[in-house]
């Protein structure tokens, strides 16, 4: 049984999401993402004018007459959401947690999908796998997808996107477009990202709250890593000691920028203190730019 103040997010969730992708997202999903190409759907006789390029010479050797292969554009695809449940995920600072934002991140690109008759399937990580909900269509199928997002206690506390992103190879036997959402405070990755993204279509979705770009200045504050338990106290009043831990963050993400754009992965880059309406339509825009005319 879900409890009530979960039941009570999803569907707060349900209705802006579904203003998101009625209001702002219409028609951007559906011009980025046409489908994964062409589909045989039959064999037909020759007539003169086709394409000579359709032939199947296998089928013209057997009947003793030119016959071609008919194929038609596959609209459906697959979505899959692949979601960061490790212990980092449950910070926030300002408005919400990050654990929350993805939860309304996944909402919003499953509504996209199934309305545009696409399945959507869901996997929650940490450093192993804690939840596959398989690639399914309909309305009813999203607001599980969402209400498990949003709830599910994984048993895990660290992040590895590699095993995340090697079960997902397994699991999935189409081709996929997956958006993986995390904070990506993990690390020896890249092998598997690059082979994922060979088979599938991976949009990396970064989650980032501002105290973990900048500390505030405001005496000695203690601060713990979420996923190793490690705790050290610092003093936010000495400049150096801000300026070094802002360094540190900047390089950290320049890292992950790096490893993103060797690999072709793109990104959706969203923060907990700022909506995430203009990075999406970011992301939409320059994908289609790089659409053929």
């Amino acid at each position: 049984m879900i409890p009530e103040e979960i039941l009570k997010k999803v569907r707060q969730i349900h209705i802006h999401a579904r203003h998101m992708v009625n209001d702002v997202l219409t028609g951007q999903y559906e011009s980025v993402f046409k489908g994964q190409g062409m589909e045989f759907e039959e064999v037909r006789e020759y007539q003169p004018g086709d394409d000579i390029r359709s032939i199947d010479w296998n089928v013209t050797a057997r009947m003793g007459r030119p016959f071609l292969k008919k194929f038609v554009e596959e609209r459906e695809l697959t979505v899959m959401l692949v979601i960061d449940a490790s212990c980092s995920s449950r910070f926030g600072s300002v408005k919400q947690l990050k654990s929350e934002l993805a939860a309304e991140l996944c909402a919003v690109l499953a509504f996209s999908a199934i309305k545009n008759n696409d399945k959507v399937g869901l996997i929650i990580f940490t450093d192993q796998i804690e939840k596959y909900i398989p690639p399914k269509k309909g309305r009813r199928h999203v607001l599980h997808v969402i209400s498990e997002a949003l709830s599910f206690e994984p048993q895990g506390h660290r992040t590895d996107i590699g095993v995340a992103l090697e079960y997902l190879n397994r699991v999935t036997i189409r081709r996929t477009v997956t958006f993986l959402i995390s904070d990506f405070m993990a690390s020896d990755y890249e092998p598997a990202l690059r082979v994922a993204n060979k088979r599938h279509d991976i949009i990396a979705v970064t989650i980032t709250d501002p105290r973990e770009l900048a500390l505030p200045k405001v005496g000695m504050l203690a601060l713990q890593d979420a996923e190793t338990g490690e705790k050290i106290v610092v003093d936010t009043s000495i400049r150096r000691v801000r300026t070094e831990y802002k360094q540190h963050a900047r390089e950290k993400i320049e890292e992950r920028q790096r490893l993103l754009r060797s690999t072709n992965v793109d990104a959706i880059d969203v923060f907990t203190d700022r909506p995430y309406t203009e990075s999406l339509m970011k992301f939409f825009r320059l994908r289609e730019k790089r659409l053929p005319s």
